[in-house]
C-alpha cells in the first residue's frame, strides 16, 4: 500500500536545494510522485518505499525532520466519489427511459 511521507527539508532555501532534495528522493526505489513547497520547506514524497532509507538520503543534502507518515488515500476517495455521481446519474436516465416507455402503452 502506497504512503504519503511530508518531510521538512531544512536546507531547502532556493531551487538549487530544492532541485538536490527532489533528486535524492527520486533515487530511493518505489517512490511514485514527489512534490516540493519551497516556502514551507517541505517535500512530500508518495509511495511504497522504505522511509527510514528516504530520510537517510536526504541528509546528504540537509537536516531532516518528518513531519507526517500516513496512507496516500486522498485521490481514490475523489475517484470514489466521482463514480457514485455517475451511477446515480445513470440510474435517473433508467427511471426515465422506463418511464417513458410506461407512458407508451
Amino acid at each position: 500500500m502506497a504512503q504519503k511521507v511530508v518531510l521538512k527539508v531544512m536546507t531547502m532555501a532556493d531551487d538549487k536545494t530544492k532541485q538536490k532534495a527532489i533528486e535524492a528522493a527520486a533515487d530511493i526505489y518505489g517512490v511514485d510522485s514527489i512534490a516540493a513547497d519551497l516556502k514551507d520547506q517541505k517535500l512530500t514524497v508518495v509511495g511504497q518505499m522504505d522511509t527510514v532509507a528516504l530520510v537517510k538520503k536526504l541528509k546528504k543534502v540537509g537536516k531532516v525532520d518528518i513531519v507526517s507518515v500516513g496512507p496516500a488515500k486522498e485521490e481514490k476517495k475523489e475517484d470514489k466519489k466521482e463514480e457514485k455521481k455517475e451511477e446515480k446519474k445513470e440510474e435517473k436516465k433508467e427511471e426515465k427511459k422506463e418511464g417513458k416507455k410506461e407512458e407508451k402503452k
